[in-house]
C-alpha cells in the first residue's frame, strides 16, 4: 500500500489495480472512500473494457478474445514510476498474459496528486504498438454516504453542471448480467438535480447521457457538505450503489466508453463509446475531486 499526504488529506493506494483505497480528511478523521465487505472494492480502474462484454469476449478481425468484466487492470500490480510526499504515478504495461486477452503493447499510467481541497486523478493511455489502440477507461470510486451521523441516503442529491436540458440514461437489462438494451430513458431531475433513493437503483447502474457535463456534485441537503468531481474529460458519468442492499455508499464513475448492448458481439474497433489512440501516441484524461465541509 502506498501513502501520500499533504496538510489536509492522507490517501492510501493499492499497487494492485492502482486502486484508491482510503481518502482521509485529517482534520476530521473522515474517510471519504468506502471500505466494507458488503462490496469488497473501493475505487477500481476499468480498462480496457467497461462492463461485461457479450459472451465475455470481443472480436479482432473475426477472432474472439476473452475479456473479463471491466477489463483486467484491477488485477495487475502497478510499478511506482514517480513519487513525492503528496503525489505518485503508477504504471502498468502489457505483458504476455495481457496480450492473450488484449493483443496490444499498451501502457497505463495513473497519477494521484493531492490538492488544497481534494485529489486529482490523471490517466495516461500510451500506445507503444504499431497499430491503433481501441479501449474504454473508467474510474469507479465509491463514496461513503451519509457524510455525517444522523443523516440518511435520502438526505443527499446529485447536482449536474451545466444542468442538462433533457437528461437521459441508458436502459440496463439483466440477462442475467447487466448490458445496455440500446434504448434511453428519462432521468427524474429538477434543473439538473437528482434526489437519491435506493429504489432508483433496483435495475442497476445509471449511466447518464449528458454531453458537455463539467461537474457532478454529491451533496447533503442538511449539512451542506459536498464532494464535486470535475468530469469534462469524460463522455459519461455513472451512478451506482449495490442493488437491494441499502448500502451507505454511492459510486460516481467517470466513463470514457460504454458496456455492450445485449447480443451485439462486435469488433473491438467499432465498440460504441471506445476511444482510440494512434500508434506511438498518448491520450490523457483527468478529473479532480473537491471536498467541501
Amino acid at each position: 500500500m502506498i501513502t501520500i499526504q499533504n496538510s489536509r488529506f492522507r490517501v492510501a493506494i493499492n499497487e494492485v489495480g492502482a486502486e484508491l483505497t482510503h481518502f482521509v480528511d485529517q482534520a476530521t478523521g473522515r474517510d471519504l472512500i468506502w471500505n466494507n465487505d458488503l462490496w469488497p472494492k473501493h475505487a477500481p480502474v476499468l480498462f480496457p473494457a467497461i462492463g461485461r462484454s457479450n459472451e465475455d469476449s470481443y472480436l479482432i478481425d473475426g477472432q474472439k478474445f476473452d475479456m473479463p468484466q471491466h477489463g483486467f487492470v484491477s488485477g495487475l500490480t502497478f510499478a511506482v514510476a514517480k513519487q513525492t510526499d503528496s503525489a505518485v504515478t503508477l504504471s502498468a504495461r502489457a505483458d504476455d498474459d495481457t496480450k492473450k486477452m488484449y493483443p496490444f503493447d499498451f501502457e497505463l499510467q495513473v497519477t494521484f496528486s493531492l490538492t488544497a481541497d481534494g485529489l486529482n486523478l490523471k490517466f495516461e493511455v500510451k500506445n507503444h504498438d504499431t497499430q491503433d489502440l481501441s479501449f474504454s477507461l473508467g474510474s469507479h470510486p465509491a463514496f461513503n454516504v451519509p457524510f455525517s451521523d444522523g443523516e440518511q441516503f435520502t438526505d443527499y442529491q446529485v447536482a449536474l453542471t451545466p444542468a442538462p436540458q433533457d437528461l437521459t440514461h441508458f436502459e440496463i437489462v439483466k440477462t442475467p448480467n447487466p448490458f445496455r438494451s440500446g434504448k434511453s430513458l428519462p432521468v427524474k431531475n429538477e434543473d439538473g438535480v437528482i434526489g437519491l433513493n435506493y429504489p432508483m437503483f433496483d435495475d442497476g447502474l445509471i449511466i447518464l447521457n449528458a454531453p458537455g457535463l463539467e461537474h457532478v456534485t454529491l451533496r447533503s441537503k442538511t449539512s451542506g457538505k459536498s464532494i464535486t468531481l470535475d468530469v469534462k474529460d469524460f463522455d459519461y458519468v455513472t451512478l451506482w450503489t449495490k442493488e437491494g442492499a441499502n448500502a451507505p455508499f454511492l459510486c460516481i464513475e467517470p466513463f470514457n466508453g460504454l458496456p455492450d448492448i445485449s447480443g451485439d458481439l462486435r469488433e473491438l474497433k467499432t465498440k460504441e463509446g471506445n476511444h482510440h489512440v494512434a500508434a506511438g501516441q498518448t491520450e490523457t484524461m483527468a478529473y479532480d475531486i473537491h471536498v467541501k465541509d
